[in-house]
């Protein structure tokens, strides 16, 4: 007889597969039928070259996530159902034990996965990516990073792993508390870090120089009370045409760093307002408040495996005929994104309030128009679809809708 709960996890995976599937074949059909015409609000900012080109890259790369689903969902029934994690287990089982039994079995499934995931990132960068301009990326570079980001697996993961593994051991019925705090602890740890240890390991980071730029910058920041450890340019160029600018660290060690990319694509006005949009997040406490709901979404996880480690119908409901706590971990976050897909629009929705929250700050601090500007150049050098299906979007875009976003910052336009 079938246990209930693989019935219910058979279920609600097609459910969810089938739905994520139908959501991209909307959204490219959506983006098809609005291929012909430049939105009329966007009609003498971006040619009808441009908003074909955003159209046909916005298809191509839905084509590859529909693929993309398709693996993710046979990869998770042979993890599970199909008896992989339990041949693997075997396998660590055999030569291992203790802690090095489940670091062992937990790397194993990452970098197995990542290597399944392999052939379908190389289509991305070097056809798709190339198809429209934007790869700048060599396959010596892509290797590269393939291999920091292995080794950056071992160096971190491994320790991070052993004290999980150990206090889920050793900590008793109220383990996840502890884990939880560990967990917290590390990330802040990660973020303070990165900036000067991690990030180097993969670009360059150079001073902004001196010049028109750099006096507006700062005079933004002390208009706006933000301190940072400095401003940087990073090479992005080296990897792809795409622009951006963004935060990083926390207290001290807040760095500002923009892509070379993006100084190459906008005037320094509208560079100055992308970033108090980037200020206004900070200002506005967004950074604090998504940190705090991802730690408490994480207790409430880690809770919930903590009511599950111990129950036999989890392990035997997703075909595993083995127990112990790194199967228990690697089985709930292999299946937990089955469950909680539904409840992406929330956190969509989250993301997008805060987005309209930052760009009124920065229309405080700087210049509406500017950032209108920046937005539709970035719009178009990215090719950003400006007609994407509002369905698809309520679920997918941490970003409001170009044509909402625009209107929103016309309105708060100052006269000149």
């Amino acid at each position: 007889m079938t246990p209930a709960f693989t019935t219910v996890f058979v279920a609600a995976l097609v459910l969810t597969s089938l739905f994520r599937v139908w959501l991209k074949w909307r959204h490219t059909r959506h983006v098809r039928a609005h291929r012909a015409a430049v939105p009329a609000g966007f009609a003498d900012r971006i040619g009808l070259a441009s908003h074909q080109k955003a159209a046909d890259y916005t298809v191509d790369r839905s084509r590859t996530v529909i693929i993309d689903i398709g693996i993710e969902t046979l990869v998770l029934l042979g993890w599970t159902l199909g008896g992989g994690l339990d041949a693997l287990h075997a396998l660590c089982a055999a030569h291992l034990d203790g802690l090095a039994y489940g670091v062992a079995l937990i790397l194993g499934v990452g970098f197995i996965s990542a290597a399944i995931d392999l052939p379908l990132a190389l289509y991305r960068q070097f056809v798709v990516e190339a198809r429209y301009g934007f790869n700048r990326m060599t396959p010596a570079l892509f290797l590269s990073d393939l291999a920091k980001q292995a080794a950056l697996a071992l160096v971190i993961g491994v320790p991070v792993l052993l004290a999980v593994l150990w206090l889920m051991g050793a900590m008793g019925e109220g383990w996840w508390l502890y884990v939880w705090l560990f967990w917290c602890g590390f990330n802040l740890l990660i973020l303070f870090v990165w900036p000067t240890w991690i990030a180097p390991l993969f670009n360059k980071f150079s001073p902004l120089p001196d010049g028109d730029m750099k006096t507006r910058i700062e005079a933004l920041l002390a208009r706006c009370g933000f301190r940072s450890s400095g401003l940087f340019v990073m090479d992005g160029s080296k990897r792809s045409s795409h622009g951006n600018a963004y935060f990083t660290g926390f207290g001290d060690n807040k760095r500002i760093v923009f892509f070379d990319t993006l100084l190459d694509k906008l005037a320094p006005p509208e560079i100055e307002a992308v970033l108090a949009h980037e200020l206004g997040h900070f200002r506005r406490r967004h950074v604090v408040q998504r940190m705090a709901l991802a730690f408490a979404t994480s207790l409430a996880f880690l809770w919930l495996l903590g009511q599950l480690i111990d129950a036999p119908w989890f392990y035997a409901g997703l075909g595993v005929g083995s127990q112990n706590t790194a199967l228990a971990l690697v089985l709930f976050f292999l299946v937990v994104p089955v469950f909680t897909f539904p409840f992406s629009p929330l956190g969509s929705q989250l993301s997008r309030r805060h987005e309209f929250e930052a760009d009124a700050y920065a229309a405080e601090h700087a210049s509406a128009a500017d950032l209108v500007r920046a937005l539709v150049k970035l719009y178009d050098d990215n090719a950003a679809t400006l007609t994407p299906d509002p369905l698809h979007s309520l679920f997918h875009d941490s970003h409001p809708p170009a044509a909402q976003r625009i209107a929103r910052l016309q309105v708060m336009e100052k006269p000149a």
